[in-house]
């Protein structure tokens, strides 16, 4: 998706059907949409609808996963990389859905490119439920304006769609998204198994459920092992190597001579939230918050400049062109071996497994979060997806039914699986034994989610973000000092707040409501 001129991170993936339901190899589409056009199995009692198990059967990793990757971590069906238990596909009730919604439509938001496949990869929801899928191709580079558009309107065009998730407080807000918690316990979805981090700031708004966690993204450091090792002296300890932020420095510095043409550590510092994402990932350990509990933004703090300062050292080491690098930048720096560490998110560390999009294959780990002193263990949940039903659709119930299927245990593990970069966010699937083989960070990720920090989802929230990264930048490239920037991004943000209805005698958004989910980790025992 795009806005403002900025794509976000995902839509630069090379992954498979819209929303993560089929893997791309080569520009075509495998997976679920290469089960052939046909889910007719065998025939319910009812001669119309094909009989559930025969469908769920399919759903599997022999059907799913890639064979190259297959054959590369020996997965298979009798290694499941989900517990059936949890897998919502597997626990409702087909016959049921079938029963009160089989022969409804369910129109459903897409961007305009992934239309095709997605329509091929939404067939055995349609086999299992009944409900027909209609798509409503949306063009990528507009799906916010065309969707607020269309909310504003009061009778959009699409029943469900999925977004990135700091948009959540844009749609919620205004009283744009259908509440769930009804469909949700109806349908026995199981919120206990996501983790707490995603159903809070993915799932929740001012304490009513309106989305499902979609693309569960969190924030990591990983470093290439040769390399580190000549550093170090010896073998690399997730924990103990790199255990604070000025370890990393050193790390970073000595790293950035050890051969020509690699880099230190990778960062990515292009103007807006690039930036903000980086500082926030950095700032969070320092024991950094964006507000206090009125909403007035207090990041210009301590902790704010602690995060600040680590980056203007760190950038003495980085890639080059990191003041303009995302992650796309970022990724193909990384999984072409031109930096030596990284700091960017978990599909890092998944995608750099795969020969076909790695040059780092073995060679590489990722690690728990470094620490500052005085500070706190928060790895960052940022960015992400959320799946959402529209307060107008003409079928909410189908809708949500749909966006359950989308996001089910099994599908998000083969994701991961698949390396597509759609991440999943279940504890039944980043602990399960056979899915930490075939993604290395699977088993830091899932300890590191007990402690997440994350940003709220506000109305404006994506605009704070632009305004934050672009005055972070401006430091990073020299311009102004990092006080300055700091001091800067907090005044233009207390005026977006302001704009958004902050600050005139009732908020838009309980703090008290949002609160849980901005820190996760707080009175834990560490992981390690």
């Amino acid at each position: 998706m795009k806005r403002n001129g900025k794509l976000s991170r995902r839509s630069f993936m090379k992954r498979g059907s819209a929303f993560g339901l089929a893997a791309v190899k080569g520009g075509s589409v495998t997976g679920l949409a290469t089960l052939g056009s046909s889910w007719s199995g065998t025939l319910s009692a009812d001669s119309q609808l094909p009989d559930p198990q025969s469908v769920l059967d399919r759903i599997s990793v022999s059907q799913y996963v890639r064979e190259d990757y297959r054959e590369l971590y020996g997965m298979s069906d009798d290694k499941p990389l989900w517990d059936a238990d949890k897998d919502w596909i597997r626990t409702v009730d087909w016959e049921k859905v079938r029963e009160e919604l089989a022969d409804t439509t369910v129109r459903f938001a897409i961007g305009a490119a992934d239309a095709e496949s997605a329509a091929e990869g939404l067939a055995p929801f349609e086999a299992l439920s009944g409900i027909k899928v209609e798509l409503v191709p949306i063009p990528d580079d507009s799906f916010y304006d065309k969707a607020l558009a269309e909310f504003i309107s009061g009778n959009a065009s699409f029943d469900a769609l999925q977004f990135f998730s700091p948009w959540l407080g844009d749609f919620a807000a205004p009283g744009f998204l259908h509440p769930l918690t009804e469909y949700a316990e109806k349908w026995s979805l199981p919120l206990d198994d996501f983790y707490e981090t995603y159903r809070q700031n993915y799932g929740y708004f001012n304490g009513e459920m309106y989305g499902i966690p979609f693309d569960c993204d969190i924030q990591m450091v990983h470093l290439r092992t040769g390399f580190a090792e000549q550093v170090l002296g010896g073998p690399v300890d997730r924990v103990e190597s790199v255990p604070s932020y000025d370890e990393l420095i050193r790390l970073a510095a000595e790293l950035n001579k050890v051969e020509p043409g690699v880099s230190g550590v990778g960062l990515m510092a292009a103007p807006g939230f690039w930036s903000t994402y980086t500082w926030e990932h950095i700032a969070a350990q320092a024991g950094m918050m964006l507000f206090d509990e009125s909403w007035e933004p207090i990041f210009n703090d301590e902790a704010g400049m602690q995060g600040m300062e680590i980056i203007l050292e760190l950038a003495k080491y980085a890639n080059e062109g990191h003041a303009g690098a995302g992650w796309p930048e970022n990724r193909a720096a990384w999984l072409g071996g031109q930096v030596a560490t990284n700091i960017s998110w978990q599909d890092s560390g998944t995608q750099a497994m795969r020969p076909d999009q790695s040059q780092i294959v073995d060679d590489f780990v990722t690690i728990y979060e470094p620490r500052i002193e005085g500070g706190r263990f928060a790895p960052p949940n940022i960015a992400g997806s959320t799946s959402c039903v529209a307060a107008s659709a003409q079928n909410p119930e189908g809708a949500f039914l749909m966006l359950a299927f989308l996001t089910t245990a099994s599908i998000m593990a083969m994701n991961e699986a698949n390396a597509n970069g759609v991440a999943p966010g279940y504890r039944s699937v980043l602990t399960n034994p056979n899915l930490q083989e075939v993604s290395q960070p699977a088993k830091v990720w899932s300890d590191s989610l007990e402690h997440a920090w994350c940003s709220p989802r506000l109305p404006g929230a994506f605009p704070i973000e632009q305004a934050i990264g672009n005055e972070i930048n401006r430091a990073v490239v020299g311009q102004i000092s990092a006080k300055e920037a700091l001091d800067n991004a907090a005044a233009a943000v207390r005026e977006i707040m302001s704009s958004n209805g902050f600050y005139q005698g009732s908020d838009p958004v309980d703090y008290a409501a949002v609160a849980p989910g901005l820190y996760v980790g707080k009175d834990k025992d560490l992981p390690f």
